[in-house]
């Protein structure tokens, strides 16, 4: 059993509330989202695990159980190619849940024309694999956004 805690501080809407099909739609995989504070802040790791996966806009971390959890700062932020985020941490680093992985402004993403909204998505398992997912309210970076199992 997995939880997955939140990456940022804001107000939780679900996979259906991010302004991209592809996630809305939980093509990625099932899980939640958040409308971020817009405050300069940092983004933290979900699970404890290894970073398989480190972008400025996006990271996955692979727990102890084989759990892939992705976290995407945004929509559309690919295409800033790193301009507004800061690597904390290191493609292959062991991290504890909690331990802060980019530092970003969502308020500048917002500024620049972008959603800020942060998908919090469960990589290669079933939406049965979900419980007490969190998909309305406000949420702190840190809570639990939902247990996979």
């Amino acid at each position: 059993m997995t939880k997955v805690l939140a990456p940022v501080s804001g107000r939780a809407i679900g996979l259906g509330g991010v302004p991209d099909p592809v996630f809305a739609q939980a093509m990625v995989g099932p899980g939640t989202a958040i409308d971020p504070v817009r405050a300069a802040g940092d983004a933290i790791a979900p699970v404890s695990g290894t970073i398989v996966k480190l972008h400025p806009h996006a990271f996955v971390i692979l727990d102890g159980e084989g759990h892939g959890v992705l976290v995407h700062l945004g929509v559309d932020t690919v295409q800033l190619k790193g301009a507004g985020f800061e690597l904390l941490a290191t493609e292959g680093d062991q991290v504890s849940a909690g331990a802060p992985v980019v530092r970003w402004n969502p308020g500048e993403i917002e500024a620049g024309g972008r959603s800020p909204v942060c998908a919090v998505v469960a990589l290669d398992a079933s939406a049965e694999a979900l419980s007490a997912v969190v998909e309305a309210g406000d949420v702190r970076s840190g809570d639990e956004l939902f247990v996979w199992t």
